[in-house]
């Protein structure tokens, strides 16, 4: 009689948070649907976690409709940290077993497997749990873009860092401080703690502060009213810079945009995380079916930095 173990069953089927049509959170279903098979140039990804980015919030009410709309039904997720299990024609960069993190442009994270191109993908931080990696991709790439690309922090600058209490403001923090900045930082009593650990030089309570002036750079990571906006532009001194990722700034100097996916800059930072030099700071991690209560809980704004949400 032979004693080799019987070949495992493949996996056919998974579980995946998707949505059929645009509304409140409750319109986020649990659903059994195939596992996708990697195309050309595509790996497939056995999901350790993804994450939770407010901007999901629009994207699943349907407030982004008309920038990006979406091919329902839509399985959410941006953000994924997982372990390669299969690879498609002509992918020679990653194989299976290899732990890797990306950002997905067209979403499908929250569920069992993701069927992701190859040339998105990053090595996972050696040391820092897998799951934990899932919080990297979108917050980190987007304050890496701000700090260095738009506002060019150098050593020396005062920085704010505006509505620095969300996982793209965790990050900021550190990169700008690395960069050499003094740290300036807005955040609720919710926040601030985190905040202050992880480098800022000073927190400044909004609500009952006002905000420094004479500022080399102010990256604002906050939805503001127009007023609100309009009040950042005298902060900077001559020459200073202004970047949002939220509201666009009304000012002829300030800078307003949209997160690029980049490998290339993934990878860096992944590496900045493994040798310790930059830290993840994880909020909570929650099972996947929590991601209605999640959504529900940022749009009431109870949530704070970055929350894992693993199958």
């Amino acid at each position: 009689m032979s004693t080799q173990p019987a070949p495992a069953t493949p996996v056919v089927t998974m579980r995946a948070a998707r949505i059929h049509d645009y509304g409140a959170p409750d319109v986020i279903a649990d659903d059994v649907v195939p596992v996708p098979h990697p195309g050309p140039g595509e790996v497939l990804i056995r999901v350790a976690a993804t994450s939770f980015n407010p901007s999901e919030a629009a994207l699943r009410s349907g407030a982004l409709r008309h920038v990006l709309p979406l091919p329902l039904p839509y399985t959410l997720g941006w953000d994924v940290a997982g372990i390669v299990t299969e690879v498609g024609p002509g992918v020679t960069t990653f194989g299976p077993g290899d732990r890797v993190i990306a950002r997905l442009d067209t979403g499908g994270a929250a569920a069992e497997y993701v069927a992701a191109a190859a040339d998105l993908l990053a090595p996972a931080p050696a040391g820092l749990p897998l799951t934990d990696a899932a919080a990297i991709p979108v917050a980190a790439l987007t304050a890496w873009q701000a700090v260095h690309e738009h506002a060019e922090v150098s050593p020396g600058q005062r920085v704010l860092i505006n509505g620095a209490g969300g996982g793209v403001g965790g990050f900021a923090v550190q990169l700008a401080k690395r960069a050499g900045a003094r740290v300036l930082a807005t955040a609720s009593a919710r926040s601030a703690a985190a905040i202050r650990e992880l480098g800022a030089d000073r927190i400044i309570d909004y609500t009952a502060q006002p905000l420094p002036a004479d500022l080399d750079a102010v990256i604002n990571l906050a939805a503001l009213t127009p007023g609100a906006a309009s009040a950042l532009t005298p902060l900077i001194r001559p020459g200073g810079r202004l970047v949002s990722i939220a509201t666009p700034i009304p000012a002829p100097a300030a800078v307003h945009f949209v997160t690029r996916n980049d490998a290339a800059q993934l990878a860096r930072i992944s590496a900045l995380v493994g040798s310790k030099h930059l830290r993840v700071d994880i909020a909570e991690s929650r099972p996947l079916r929590d991601l209605p209560e999640i959504h529900r809980r940022s749009e009431a704004g109870l949530t704070r930095g970055k929350i894992i949400l693993h199958p």
